[in-house]
């Protein structure tokens, strides 16, 4: 049916726009990078839960970093402060109070510029916390939503680990949703981009002696 290729185009096109509006300032992700290994590791997790693993658009990366633990999870729990150092975030603010814990929920924003086919807008990205351990690991998820640009639910676990030479942490994430699964290997390479950039800045930001 010739009226599926506009939508085919429309959704390319929308996930085209993924590496500005999540902040993918780093280098390109090589296909070796965005490959799946084989064969592939235990998914990460967080108290018994992972991403989900069925979900055709996912990535894991890891780096070490230099830093006491302390400060590394009080950057990544710290949620408000997260445009403080990391510049594709807009704003992020927390929709309860207190510490990050379970059912925590915050709801962050970061620029969509305009394409060929979608509007200049904000991507608005509302996160709830499944699971925590403190020093350990996260676990949440959400969607993401802009005008013309829809993840219809990610999620995202952080493990920390202290290794000799500072703390390892690693990450992982899934992607689901029409749009984006309309083009697999675009949509892992731009999540894997987004994520190689958040750790380039979490190290950089937890090294630093400010």
């Amino acid at each position: 049916m010739t009226d599926t290729q506009p939508r085919r185009r429309t959704a390319r096109a929308a996930v085209l726009a993924l590496p500005l509006a999540l902040g993918l300032l780093g280098g390109a992700v090589t296909p070796a990078q965005a490959a799946t290994a084989t064969p592939a590791p235990a998914p990460l997790s967080c108290q018994g839960k992972t991403i989900d693993t069925k979900a055709p658009i996912h990535y894991r990366t890891e780096t070490l970093i230099n830093a006491p633990l302390s400060k590394i999870w009080r950057l990544q729990t710290d949620v408000e402060r997260w445009p403080s150092w990391q510049k594709p975030v807009l704003t992020n603010e927390r929709l309860d109070r207190g510490p990050l814990r379970k059912d925590s929920r915050f709801r962050w924003t970061t620029p969509v510029p305009a394409t060929a086919t979608t509007p200049a807008t904000t991507l608005s990205i509302t996160s709830t916390v499944h699971q925590i351990q403190r020093g350990k690991c996260l676990r949440w998820s959400g969607p993401a939503i802009g005008d013309g640009l829809r993840i219809d639910n990610g999620i995202h676990v952080w493990n920390f680990t202290e290794v000799k030479g500072g703390v390892l942490v690693r990450t992982e994430e899934n992607w689901s949703g029409a749009q984006v699964e309309a083009d697999v290997p675009t949509s892992t390479q731009f999540l894997g981009m987004g994520l190689e950039a958040w750790l380039k800045d979490l190290k950089a930001t937890a090294e630093s002696h400010c």
